[in-house]
C-alpha cells in the first residue's frame, strides 16, 4: 500500500507541502551519515561558493528569511563548521567556513548528489527539468 498513488488535494498549496516534505526526507535521509540535513547542507554550500558573506546576504542568495536562516547558523556554529569573521564592534556578521565545515562540506556533497540521482532515476529528467521549470515559475509569483 505505501507505493499507491495517493489523491492530490484540490489545494494547490497543500499539495506543495505534502511534496516538499517528501523531497526533504529524502534528501535527509540521505544526507544523514553526514551528521547534515539538507537545510544545513545548503547552507555550507552557499558559504562555500560565496566564501565570506553576511547574513543577510546569505538570506538573500539562499532566498530564506534571515530569522530562520539565524535559526539554522546556531548549530553549524556550535560544531565549529562556520566561524564569523566580522571584526569587533560591528553590527553586521560575517561568515566563513572553518576547515573543518569545508571537510564536512564535502563530505555530504557526494551524500547530496546521491539524492539528487535518487530523485532523477524516480522522476525521470524530462519530468525534473518541467518540475524546475514550474517551481520557478511558481517562485515568481512571489516577486
Amino acid at each position: 500500500m505505501k507505493n499507491k498513488e495517493k489523491k492530490p488535494s484540490i489545494c494547490n498549496c497543500l499539495n506543495l507541502r505534502r511534496a516538499s516534505a517528501v523531497i526533504t526526507k529524502i534528501y535527509d535521509e540521505k544526507l544523514a551519515p553526514s551528521g547534515l540535513t539538507v537545510s544545513q547542507f545548503s547552507i555550507l554550500k552557499h558559504l562555500k561558493l560565496l566564501g565570506a558573506a553576511s547574513v543577510s546576504d546569505l538570506a538573500v542568495k539562499i532566498r530564506l528569511d534571515r530569522t530562520t536562516l539565524v535559526r539554522n547558523l546556531k548549530p553549524l556554529e556550535a560544531v565549529s563548521f562556520i566561524i564569523d569573521v566580522s571584526q569587533k564592534g560591528t553590527r553586521n556578521r560575517e561568515l566563513q567556513l572553518t576547515e573543518k565545515g569545508i571537510e564536512k562540506c564535502i563530505e555530504a556533497e557526494c551524500l547530496w548528489k546521491d539524492a539528487q540521482n535518487f530523485i532523477e532515476q524516480k522522476l525521470g529528467k524530462e519530468n525534473i527539468e518541467k518540475l524546475t521549470s514550474l517551481l520557478s515559475m511558481i517562485e515568481s509569483l512571489g516577486a
